[in-house]
């Protein structure tokens, strides 16, 4: 036989043309990815379940009678800082109304960032692996590898839904608005999903379409904290799709049409998905990847590499901590009017027993707590980066030479520590530039003296991370935990009147208030003490296991 027909009888289809035999093996190519991502979708699954279950089951517990329940309305309307991350607390007096209260937008939001996540690992991420090559090579439509990676994320959606409507009502949480919240969580995955095919899209690689999906859904996550604490209209809530979810009023209205809304938009986005794919090339995004440069310049030591490899994170993660920093103050600077619109508030207010400038520096405080775990999660994600390098095998190369292990780790650990710190700086400073000039009650100089001591409690994030990937890399997920401890002991920990040793464990609770009369800067000493430990077991750990 010639090579020339060999050649004809042994070519493939290019990747865009439909084959003879696509439909079966896209069917089978779902089953296998299912078998694969299920272990990495279960436990989003459980978390957000168990976030709207433990719901129920706590209220009970922590607020037993009415009197309980009357303090915690009041508590929480006289909170901005628990509106602008958990939405206004509407009805507290009954475990449905907490439960849609305290799971409602933030089980939205995980629920969006696991199916950006899933549609983006089984999409664009294959093309930068070289895996979709191989399938593109076989009996598969191009369109495939989009539809499957929109089908895990639909089925992981639906499985949500369905898993937390079972467990929550189990433990005692009613029929209709438990099952109007599950349907929430169940639809803010697809439309996040049709975000994360879009940006799959758009992105010159895996890395970057994920930085572009999650960033659409903090501003959709913000704008909705800002438009509930600034006592916007409720037609405002229509202006980002995370107050679509909020109209549907689980306990309160129990109204499930914002959520057809909130379904057309998704299959409106995965719609144009679709199209944007068949517009651009294989392997490549629309926004094309800038070329590097002539000479390595700094990227020709291993510092300037640390930098250049994390200059995306450390530009974007920046610009967002500061625009955020802008934007909540001017909320501060408001939230003495909010304050005054609460009857049981302004109650307090005049008996003198506080003042208006406590509770706005308090609201303060609160929101560079929330700020420096979001610094936090900027620092541990280039930690974890140092793992991922490991994986691909693009560390070992740079070992055997004669650069030292410590040295590796040690670029990658400055420019985590180093950029989260100047993120939580310019977010402060911000804040403090903006509230200042809006309320003469708020000094810019607390402001950022406030931001630059939260730093070390950031820190220790960070390092508890380093501390996971160099020593002991197979428990990475310590550091993610970290922040999901802190998050829940620093925010939610005094509501649910946790004893003082759970809240002690948080790092940000040793933070000195630089408002107060006589700070307390021992804890500030045992923060910067448990940074060094930390770090110190992460550089140890790094010098004896083995590299992959």
């Amino acid at each position: 036989m010639s090579t020339t027909h060999a050649t004809r009888h042994t070519h493939r289809a290019p990747p865009g043309m439909s084959r003879p035999g696509a439909g079966p093996a896209t069917r089978a190519l779902l089953k296998v990815t299912i078998r694969q991502d299920a272990p990495n979708i279960a436990p989003w699954v459980v978390l957000i379940s168990v976030l709207s279950a433990s719901s129920v089951l706590i209220y009970a517990w922590i607020f037993p009678d009415a009197a309980d329940r009357t303090a915690l309305a009041t508590a929480m309307r006289g909170n901005p800082a628990l509106s602008l991350i958990f939405g206004p607390a509407r009805d507290l007096s009954t475990s449905d109304g907490f439960n849609a209260w305290r799971a409602g937008q933030l089980g939205a939001f995980f629920a969006g960032l696991m199916t950006i996540l899933i549609v983006i690992r089984n999409s664009r991420a294959d093309e930068d692996s070289g895996r979709a090559e191989l399938l593109a090579s076989g009996v598969l439509a191009r369109q495939s590898r989009l539809a499957v990676a929109v089908a895990m994320a639909t089925l992981a959606s639906v499985a949500l839904g369905v898993v937390c409507f079972v467990l929550t009502v189990a433990c005692g949480g009613g029929l209709a608005a438990t099952l109007v919240l599950s349907a929430t969580f169940t639809a803010s995955g697809l439309m996040f999903a049709g975000v994360g095919a879009i940006a799959a899209q758009l992105g010159s690689e895996a890395r970057t379409a994920s930085s572009l999906a999650i960033a659409t859904l903090a501003v959709c996550f913000v704008a909705r904290g800002y438009i509930d604490t600034s006592g916007g209209g409720d037609w405002m809530t229509w202006l980002t799709p995370l107050g679509w979810l909020a109209q549907a009023r689980p306990a309160t209205g129990n109204n499930p049409w914002p959520l057809l809304v909130a379904l057309a938009f998704a299959v409106v986005l995965i719609a144009v998905a679709f199209v944007l794919q068949g517009r651009r090339d294989f392997g490549q995004g629309l926004l094309a990847g800038r070329p590097g440069p002539a000479e390595a310049g700094l990227a020709g030591t291993v510092w300037g590499l640390a930098v250049k490899l994390h200059r995306g994170a450390l530009l974007s993660w920046s610009i967002g901590l500061t625009l955020l920093g802008l934007v909540l103050g001017n909320l501060a600077s408001s939230v003495g009017d909010v304050l005054a619109d609460n009857p049981a508030m302004a109650a307090i207010l005049a008996s003198r027993a506080v003042t208006v400038s406590d509770l706005t520096f308090a609201f303060v405080i609160t929101i560079l707590q929330l700020i420096a775990i979001i610094a936090a999660v900027m620092g541990v994600q280039m930690i974890q980066r140092v793992h991922a390098e490991e994986i691909d095998l693009r560390v070992e190369p740079l070992l055997a030479g004669s650069l030292h292990r410590s040295t590796y780790l040690a670029s990658n650990v400055v420019v985590a520590l180093v950029g989260s710190g100047i993120a939580m700086m310019l977010a402060g400073t911000g804040l403090g530039v903006v509230a200042s000039a809006a309320d003469s009650s708020i000094s810019i100089g607390e402001v950022i003296g406030q931001a630059l001591l939260m730093i070390p409690g950031a820190w220790v994030l960070v390092a508890l991370a380093v501390a996971a990937v160099g020593a002991a890399p197979g428990k990475r997920l310590v550091g993610w935990l970290g922040i999901v401890a802190t998050f829940g002991l620093t925010i939610l920990g005094p509501t649910f009147r946790l004893p003082d040793w759970a809240l002690s464990i948080s790092p940000l609770r040793h933070v000195p208030h630089v408002s107060a009369a006589s700070p307390e800067w021992a804890g500030f000493v045992v923060l910067v003490g448990v940074v060094v430990a930390l770090l110190a077991v992460g550089f140890v750990g790094f010098r004896h296991r083995d590299v992959l």
